[in-house]
């Protein structure tokens, strides 16, 4: 299916409402019946037609269309946050003792969901090295029903061989899922490659304006439809209209935005691995990255985000580098038009810094739409006065 024909027209019947160009928001609650019995009829399936906005709307359908064909997905539910998407995905396919595989340091949520909430119902998790697909060989056991991706790592940027862990996990009836939020479905599709269900974080570059928060899940018509009559309507955690609305919008300049994107992080990785005061930097498509056959494999792309480590001896000169930049915000997430950076000793009490750990003087940059030079000159100066 065609990328602007998905952006510009999928779902969206014009005829049905006045010939607009943009789509509206149906920004209701609920939706009334004329018959009692085509009330009964959704009450008995309300995945079938629209009762109440908890669960199907019609704004939102329109960018599930969008985001189901863009994963080459069946279906799709979207997420009032890529949070509730992991923890959706997850426990619909677990039960009490079962067992989980997941790449070590995933996201900081799903990791508290594996650590913190799971082992209260006796469900388990065992990280691995996702890296060589031996370590998922070895993790696995009799109970083990999910295994769980990030593909890249948003701070390590490290990947798995998606369809070599699909074809492990499926020879013994165990979940996948992957979370694809640093590529989107522009630069790479796990369900191509066997994946059981994609997720992403649409806050991220879906949105692309840094002012809505979502998540997506993509798989077969069968599991969206599992999900939806349990995790989705019972936690309530759909996305509202208007939220979709700005998704919808926000998918109209997806590619244009990622081309932008991409061009100017060829600039800025190249600035960075001549600095001196830069001792490496990680970047999936840099042949300098030690996965770059794979990541040239199953990647189209690799958008924005990259780390990189300073060299530095106290935590003191990563907080000047940092605090003396002008122009490139201190602040979680990417996919915006702004560049932003956070440190990984942020996360570290300030006694507690050890300059011979590595991750503690690593710093992840998202390199936004600025002009290359105008972001560039913002980490010279910094650089220069650190």
């Amino acid at each position: 299916m065609d990328i602007s024909y998905i952006i510009n027209e999928l779902g969206e019947e014009r005829e049905h409402y006045f010939n607009a160009v943009a789509p509206p928001i149906i920004q209701t609650s609920n939706f009334a019946f004329k018959k009692v019995d085509d009330m009964r009829r959704l009450f008995e399936d309300e995945y079938s037609g629209y009762i109440y906005s908890r669960g199907l709307n019609p704004t939102v359908d329109i960018l599930r269309k969008k985001l189901a064909a863009l994963d080459e997905a069946e279906d799709c539910l979207v997420f009032n946050s890529g949070a509730s998407a992991i923890f959706a995905s997850v426990l619909a396919n677990v039960k009490a003792g079962d067992h989980i595989v997941s790449v070590k340091k995933p996201y900081f949520w799903a990791q508290q969901m594996f650590n913190v909430i799971l082992p209260r119902f006796g469900v388990t998790t065992t990280y691995v090295d996702g890296t060589q697909i031996e370590n998922f060989e070895r993790a696995i056991l009799p109970n083990t029903s999910v295994i769980y991706l990030e593909s890249p790592n948003s701070w390590s940027l490290a990947l798995q061989d998606l369809e070599a862990v699909a074809e492990l996990a499926k020879a013994q009836g165990i979940i996948t899922i992957c979370d694809n939020s640093y590529c989107t479905p522009l630069y790479q599709k796990p369900l191509a490659m066997g994946i059981d269900m994609a997720l992403q974080s649409a806050t991220k570059y879906i949105g692309g304006h840094s002012d809505v928060v979502a998540g997506v899940l993509t798989g077969s018509h069968a599991m969206m439809t599992k999900i939806f009559n349990s995790e989705y309507l019972t936690a309530g955690n759909g996305i509202s209209p208007f939220n979709a609305w700005l998704l919808i919008r926000g998918l109209r300049t997806l590619p244009v935005r990622l081309q932008k994107v991409t061009e100017n992080t060829k600039a800025v990785l190249a600035f960075l691995k001549a600095h001196p005061k830069v001792e490496a930097v990680l970047f999936p498509h840099d042949e300098s990255f030690p996965q770059y056959t794979l990541a040239k494999q199953q990647m189209q792309g690799a958008c924005g985000l990259l780390s990189f480590y300073l060299k530095v001896e106290k935590i003191e000169e990563i907080v000047t580098f940092c605090e003396n930049l002008k122009h490139i915000l201190m602040a979680v997430s990417w996919g915006g038009y702004e560049s932003l950076i956070i440190p990984g000793c942020a996360s570290v009490a300030q006694e507690a810094y050890n300059v011979a750990q590595k991750s503690q003087r690593m710093l992840r940059l998202y390199v936004g739409q600025e002009e290359p030079a105008y972001i560039i000159e913002d980490l010279e100066q910094a650089l220069n006065n650190t």
